[in-house]
């Protein structure tokens, strides 16, 4: 093991405190470690790498000791120290303590709770793609979750970073990654789109809804091929109690082209967080694979084709913003709508796949009970609906890029806000009453959401009389 390296339980190495062996496979050993003054639960990866090793596990170990510690946020393990890869290869993490999405494989989920965990991997996606880094080896056993529900990214030695030199381009002479979750542009050997982890997000919907996987485990070059052309047998032909929101989310991340599949991991979570918002097209309705005649077009395609570079992962999600506009139905000010129309015009037409998301927050009737928790409810008070439709309907938009939402709160400052972390808003566009002595007192909306929400905010104001 690791040219004579291999830690022994109650050893000391380097200042870490070996406890126990927890975990070990063909291509490393898994032991929990303590140091002094760190209170963090931790772990000592140490690879398996001898002289007759493959070139791939030292690339692949030496991929991840070069990414894992310039990552950060709650998506991945935090990165505590890392030996020398010559004499003592080992990376040291925090140990997450929670199941693996593995886990859930072998017994059955309802789709809500598929929808959840699935959402949860698609938001730790999303941050990984905004620092940069594109998984490419993402599957069940790479899924872990925190107590609170997050999902947290394992194993990074597939990984590439656009800053970063990529290390794995040349080293393998079969596609990298699990047979099973590969995308296709993975088998043609290109590393630079984003848009791979979220194929692997499809395979892992559709084996949790059905049991299987929608091209198999493939072994062959002429087995790992046939996902270039075939689409997989819609999943609810295998199991028709899944309802055609889910299968038009899972076909959509699982596309041949990957200019076909959803922009970003931000809008396949959000999709399945908010399946009452979904537009369905043939997808979801879809009862059988394509013809042969779009097999036999996809199958020439993949002769001729020449990858396209795509942009970093961070400058790729930019091109699809979300979009969040605040509006006041309970008192309509034209001026204002009509200022706030042309700002959220601007930023649209400047993202051709942005989505934009029309809303207003009103305050809870009088049959709630009034507490502390700030909670929201979800509600369409039909009236307030009509509004924001109406306000909408002048920029044109297709039902797919525009959704309307009435949320009901009482502080809705909290509820722009915390709907703004929850959805993975990226702009946020509201206007701004008229002054007054009580507003400068207490502080105004705008001002509010401006100073607290996650992301950029353009407050509109119309000049007064």
């Amino acid at each position: 093991m690791a040219l004579g390296f291999a830690p022994e339980p109650g050893s000391e190495m380097d200042g870490f405190r070996i406890l126990e062996k927890i975990h070990e496979d063909g291509t490393a050993a898994i032991y929990r470690v303590s140091k002094q003054g760190i209170d963090l639960p931790l772990i000592l990866k140490a690879p398996k790498l001898a002289f007759d090793s493959p070139p791939e596990s030292y690339v692949g170990f030496e991929v991840e000791q070069m990414i894992l510690p310039v990552l950060s946020g709650p998506h991945v393990p935090r990165f505590i120290a890392k030996g020398n890869l010559g004499t003592k290869p080992y990376i040291v993490m925090e140990y997450i303590e929670g199941p693996s999405l593995q886990d859930f494989i072998a017994r059955p989920m309802t789709v809500p709770e598929i929808a959840r965990r699935v959402s949860a991997l698609a938001t730790a996606v999303h941050d990984l793609h905004r620092q940069n880094v594109i998984h490419l080896g993402i599957q069940p056993g790479n899924v872990l979750y925190r107590a609170n529900g997050e999902a947290v990214l394992i194993d990074f030695g597939l990984a590439r970073h656009s800053s970063l030199p990529d290390f794995l381009e040349t080293t393998f002479d079969v596609p990298a990654g699990s047979a099973a979750y590969i995308s296709p542009e993975q088998v043609m050997k290109v590393r630079f789109e984003a848009r791979s982890d979220l194929f692997a997000i499809g395979v892992i919907l559709y084996q949790l809804a059905t049991g299987t996987l929608p091209f198999g485990a493939p072994n062959t070059k002429r087995g790992y091929r046939q996902r270039l052309y075939l689409d997989p047998i819609p999943p609810r032909c295998i199991n028709p109690e899944l309802p055609q929101w889910f299968q038009e989310i899972t076909l959509h991340c699982l596309e041949v082209r990957s200019s076909e599949r959803y922009v970003t991991a931000a809008q396949v979570a959000y999709d399945l967080s908010n399946p009452e918002y979904v537009t369905l097209t043939e997808r979801g309705t879809r009862q059988k694979r394509a013809g042969f005649l779009t097999v036999v077009r996809r199958w020439f395609d993949a002769l001729r084709a020449t990858p396209a570079w795509r942009p970093p992962p961070a400058a790729h999600i930019s091109t699809a913003p979300h979009i969040l506009v605040a509006l006041d139905t309970s008192d309509v000010d034209v001026a204002l709508y009509q200022a706030l129309r042309d700002a959220a015009r601007r930023v649209v037409a400047s993202e051709a796949q942005s989505r934009l998301t029309c809303m207003t927050v009103l305050e809870p009737s009088h049959r709630m009970e009034r507490d502390d928790s700030h909670e929201s409810t979800h509600s369409q008070p039909p009236q307030s609906l009509v509004e924001l439709h109406r306000w909408a309907r002048p920029l044109g938009l297709p039902d797919e890029k525009v959704r309307f939402l009435v949320l009901q709160a009482f502080d809705p400052v909290d509820a722009l806000v915390e709907y703004a972390k929850a959805n993975h808003v990226d702009h946020i566009i509201l206007g701004a009453r008229g002054r007054s002595a009580m507003r400068w007192l207490l502080g105004s909306v705008s001002y509010k959401v401006a100073t607290q929400a996650p992301c950029s905010v353009t407050v509109v104001r119309v000049p007064r009389a």
